[in-house]
């Protein structure tokens, strides 16, 4: 019999899972289908640069997963039934149940709203194509003068600030900050970033708590009006309530709770990657959302599900954070390392040699995306036993 594995979402975690699985078992006992909303492979490490009015290179995940063996399936995720092992799903073909031996969960995350009033309704993000194209119409709509605020001092605030800032020199460009400014960064990035900001006229807002966002201002916790004609909120992500809605256990961040090979915990035929996952890192704590875990996640859990099919011991791979690469704008850039304790070394590089590091970064996860079974050999591996269906109800 088949085993079926479904891979939910086809972003950097689940796009590299599928082609890996693809790559290194047989199509003979196995079948993999990715289920994604969008057609297309969103690069959202560069969706800022979309947002702006830039380049951005579309895959059409068709052609990407073309020859591959794996089987593409456009729909939006509405369910998760982890006890029956399918998943419902609602797009072009209507309405459909599939069922699952094996399940990767990687969905991903959202931008986070925390509550604060008018953010959904008047506050753009670049956490996803739809919404980044939201904000791109916005933008060049805005004519000279006009004043953006970023709302939030982590990397995805930092690099749509300066992206802008230097894109668009005539427009004013602000970023609040809960804290200080780079305050995770060693001493000397710090003074880079500030100097970054310096050279591109960004103003910083330190110690500044947006508390409500309106059509044209941002109101802060003491009261302070910020203009703003755009609001971009990058105060954090926040996961899909799915999988506390399908029964599986999840930490309060929402995301599901794994053992050390990406495994569910409340269920052993789902494993998850990327932000969906709850994954605790070399260091003992969990690994922050970014594109990095995604790409630690993805590997671990491949390679622990490969290993159990085909009658293996599971592996562990590294989950080891090693530090963040920071765009500031196309021609400059940070790359700070960080120890085992997740804090900043205090050896960094900047500059445009940091700058073409973060570029060939993002191409070589392009590439990578594109070709997804690179290096396919000719004999991939077969499963050790036949998958165990009981109870499982085949798909509409």
């Amino acid at each position: 019999m088949t085993h079926r594995i479904v891979v939910l979402g086809a972003g950097y975690a689940g796009a590299f899972a599928a082609g890996n699985l693809a790559r290194r078992l047989s199509p003979v006992d196995t079948e993999i289908t990715v289920v994604n909303a969008e057609p297309d492979f969103v690069e959202r490490m560069r969706l800022h640069q979309f947002a702006i009015g830039q380049d951005v290179t579309v895959r059409k995940l068709a052609d990407v997963f073309a020859g591959t063996g794996v089987r593409l399936r456009l729909a939006r995720v509405t369910g998760v039934d982890p006890d029956r092992r399918t998943v419902a799903v609602t797009g072009g073909d209507g309405d459909g149940r599939l069922a699952y031996d094996t399940l990767l969960y990687a969905l991903g995350s959202s931008v986070a709203h925390h509550g604060v009033p008018g953010v959904a309704e008047y506050a753009f993000d670049v956490t996803g194509r739809s919404s980044a194209l939201r904000l791109r119409e916005r933008m060049d709509g805005l004519g000279q003068g006009g004043t953006v605020l970023v709302v939030g001092e982590g990397l995805t605030g930092i690099e749509t600030a300066t992206e802008f800032a230097e894109s668009r020199p005539d427009l004013s460009v602000a970023l609040a900050a809960r804290g200080e400014l780079g305050a995770w960064l060693c001493p000397k990035a710090r003074r880079h970033l500030r100097q970054a900001f310096d050279r591109l006229g960004v103003t910083v807002h330190e110690h500044t708590c947006i508390e409500a966002v309106e059509p044209a201002r941002a109101i802060a916790a003491d009261g302070t009006s910020i203009p703003a004609d755009v609001t971009v909120w990058s105060a954090g992500f926040a996961v899909h309530p799915l999988a506390v809605a399908s029964g599986l256990e999840v930490a309060e961040t929402g995301q599901i709770v794994v053992d050390r090979t990406m495994r569910s915990v409340s269920h052993p035929d789902v494993y998850a990657a990327g932000d969906s996952a709850y994954a605790i890192g070399e260091n003992g704590r969990p690994l922050p959302m970014s594109c990095a875990s995604a790409g630690y996640t993805n590997m671990q859990a491949t390679a622990a599900i490969i290993a159990r099919l085909t009658g293996r011991e599971a592996p562990t791979t590294g989950l080891k954070y090693h530090g963040n690469h920071i765009s500031l704008g196309r021609r400059d850039a940070i790359f700070q390392m960080v120890d085992g304790d997740a804090q900043a070394k205090s050896w960094y590089l900047g500059g445009r040699t940091a700058a073409r590091l973060k570029s060939g970064v993002l191409k070589g996860a392009g590439w990578g995306i594109v070709h997804p079974t690179f290096g396919m050999p000719k004999r991939r591996r077969r499963l050790a036993t036949a998958p165990d269906r009981a109870g499982v109800k085949v798909a509409a």
